[in-house]
Formats: structure tokens, sequence, C-alpha cells
């Protein structure tokens, strides 16, 4: 469920200026608050209010708190394939529930996570700043702690602006019902306990006032990630040789250790009315996996106290080297396995909009922001279909789930999700 809350954030993500563009800021306190909804078809739902109060000083220092708080219902892939069979399951509160043959098995959940952070911005002289944060948050099976150090200094009469940062992450995930042994068996017994992670990070990121109305950026950044990696919570299916047929399932293993590296370049334009932003980010790891995102924003100003802002988001990205969409019954298992579609061949696209105003005589601003995203996998398989009794299968059902195949010799289906965030904020200084 953190990757998707990380995806809502890529729903709204807003190309930030370059830091050598960023205007200063009057001293005194400001308030932003916002309320997030999330949805995706038939999956998640999670509702996020969030605020942050914010004091800025005359001599430069700034200090700021965020608090959130993530309600997250709905279901979730597990990982297995379907089973090409109507489904009827009554759970233990005596409800039914009926899927189709071609149904994405998933698992129903909820959860709750508040999260804190705290940053300081502290000048060091005229031209160099400092800023320290930490974070908290908890949430049912998953605890973060961490901080981070991020200095920039201004450079060729502020033209240019350098910033280098850092930041550490202790983690626990501790699973509800405890943790499984990786590729066993899912019905296997369970560990009871914490797992322990750490995540390093550093950044490295370079801005320039090219004119008056031109700013480019670029910055790169490495993570290193090690301990319990693995989804607690998905499984990879265990496929019938001869009808093709899922028939089991096994929990799935990640490495214990990934290096993440990213490049994003980003240019802002001003003309004589209109702002346009555009971003490019490569990503890759030692996982295997590959992205690439494309981000396009034109801001409007409707008058002295609105604006519209429209958005545009391309995301793709290849598959990590064990990703599979199932196992083979009666092979060797490996190393490694997963059929969490966050790390197959995933695709996105993102339309969307803010709107921002002021009502008369506010000081405030609202805006309003609406996204709609559809993802789906490259080169799924078709769901499989049930063989007629006696016939042990046919060519079709055969083809039906190219178990450890990466989509070359599927059909190219592409088994698309439809996701949706709405977002209101409000910012008032005082």
């Amino acid at each position: 469920m953190r990757q998707r809350l990380g995806a809502a954030a890529c729903l709204l993500l807003a190309g930030s200026l370059p830091a050598a563009a960023q205007p200063p800021i009057a001293p005194g306190w400001q308030l932003e608050t916002t309320g997030l909804l999330y949805g995706e078809q038939a999956r998640a739902r999670v509702v996020e209010p969030t605020g942050r109060l914010s004091r800025t000083f005359a001599n430069g220092r700034a200090l700021s708190l965020g608090l959130a708080v993530d309600a997250i219902t709905g279901a979730s892939p597990t990982g297995g394939l379907p089973t090409g069979q109507v489904q009827t399951t009554t759970t233990s509160s005596g409800r039914v529930t009926t899927s189709t043959a071609d149904a994405v098995p998933t698992h129903p959940f909820q959860d709750l996570r508040g999260a804190a952070d705290l940053a300081w911005v502290e000048p060091l002289g005229t031209l160099v700043s400092a800023t320290t944060s930490a974070h908290y948050s908890q949430e049912k099976d998953y605890a973060s702690i961490g901080g981070g150090l991020k200095t920039s200094v201004d450079l060729l009469n502020r033209l240019v602006t350098l910033t280098v940062g850092g930041g550490y992450n202790r983690d626990r995930v501790f699973p509800t019902g405890g943790t499984a042994e990786g590729l066993a068996p899912d019905t296997a017994a369970r560990v009871p306990g914490d797992n322990a992670k750490e995540v390093a990070t550093g950044l490295v990121g370079l801005s320039r006032i090219v004119s008056r109305r031109w700013l480019l950026g670029v910055t790169a950044s490495r993570a290193r990630e090690s301990g319990y990696l693995t989804d607690p919570y998905k499984i990879v299916s265990l496929v019938d040789p001869v009808t093709q047929l899922p028939v089991a399932q096994v929990t799935e293993k990640r490495p214990s250790t990934r290096s993440r590296q990213d490049v994003l370049g980003s240019s802002v334009y001003h003309f004589e009315r209109d702002v346009f932003y555009m971003n490019y980010r490569y990503y890759w790891d030692d996982w295997g996996l590959r992205s690439h995102t494309l981000d396009f924003k034109v801001r409007h100003d409707l008058s002295e106290d609105s604006w519209l802002q429209p958005h545009v988001r391309f995301y793709g990205q290849s598959p990590a080297e064990f990703f599979v969409f199932g196992l083979q019954q009666g092979r060797p298992l490996p190393a490694f396995a997963s059929a969490d579609e966050r790390l197959g061949p995933l695709r996105t696209v993102t339309f969307g909009a803010t709107y921002g105003f002021r009502l008369p005589g506010s000081r405030g601003e609202f805006t309003l922001r609406g996204e709609y995203l559809y993802q789906w996998l490259v080169g799924r398989p078709p769901t499989p279909t049930a063989p007629a009794a006696g016939t042990g299968g046919g060519d079709n059902v055969r083809r039906a789930i190219a178990a450890e195949d990466d989509g070359s010799q599927g059909s190219g289906q592409h088994l698309g999700t439809n996701i949706a965030t709405f977002l209101i904020g409000y910012t008032v200084p005082f």
C-alpha cells in the first residue's frame, strides 16, 4: 500500500522549480491544508487529510511541521493468476462474494496510517542554506523513522544553485499474521516478529537561470535499501504443466538489497501569461527495472485571482529480472520470484488539471485538483478458460498462461486499471 500511496503522489506531482528560482518568502506564518481522495477501480480507496504549519523568520530561518493521516480500505491484487473458473467465497461474517473466471485475485484490507515530519532551514551566510528534516510514520504493519540534511549554495551571482543532500531511514516491517518464508507454500506457518529495513539516500542537483524567462535544472539521486524488501502479502501462482491452470501458490521472495538511481531534468519557461513546466526522469536499479517518465504542465492565469493548470504524464517501465506471471509446478524454484504488477512491464497515462482561486476579500488561496490515471501491464497473456471435462485442456488453454513468460509470447492484452484522484487544498498566510 505504501507504493500505492507513492502512485497517488505521482498523480499529483507538480514539477518543482529549480532551487535558484524559488522566490523569497516574507516573514510570517503560513498554514496549508489538503484533503485527498484516491480510488482504484474495484481496488484500494484512500482518504488523506494533511496539514502543514510553517514559520519564516526575518533572518531567513524557517520551521515547518507537517501532519498526515491515511485511511485506507479496499482490496489489493495478491499476485495470483485468474483461475479460469467462477469462484464463490463466504467470509467469516457470512458475506458471499462471487468472482468471474477472468478476475484477478485480490484480498481485502483496511489500515490507518499516521505521519509527521519536521524541517528547519538555517542560512549559513548570504549564499548558503542548510535544511535539516526528520519524519516518523506508523501503520498496523509498518513503521518508519528517519531524517535528512540538504545544503544549497548560490553561485555566479545567484544564477546557479548547487544542492547536495542525504538521508537515512530505519524501518520495521511486522506483517499481520507473521512473516512467511520466501517461495514457501502460502499455507505454511508464519513467524511472528519484526523485520528490519534500512534506506540510505543521497542527491546532487544543479539549477541554472538561463534568462529572465527560462530556468533549467538537473538532479541525480541514489538510494541503497537493505533488509526485508519482500511484500509479505503477495503470492506467485504455480500452474499445471498440462492444463496451464493455476493449481497452487507460493509466497513471493525478493532480494534483501536494492540500489536505486535516477536522473531528473526539468525546464520552466515563462511566456507572456503562461508558465510551461516539463520534467523527464530516467530510473534504473540493480533488480533490472528501468523506467522513463515525461511530465508536462501549463499554468494559465485566468484573472488576478484565478488560474488553471492542465497536466499530462506518461510513464513506462521494464520488468524486474525476477518478475513472473506464474511458475510451472514441478520445475525447480528460482532464487527470487514476484508476480507483483508494480515490478512488471507497467505503463501509465495521466490526465488532469488544477484550478486555483481566491475569494474576494480573502488572503488565502483554494486549489482543486483532479487526476485520472490509466495503468496496465504490457504483454500479459489472456486469462485462462477452464477445459471441458475429460479433455485435459486444449491449445487455447495451453496458451492461456505463459508461465515465466515476459509477455513476448502472449497476446499483448492490456489488463488495465482506472485510478482517480481528487484533492482540495487551502493555503493562507497570517
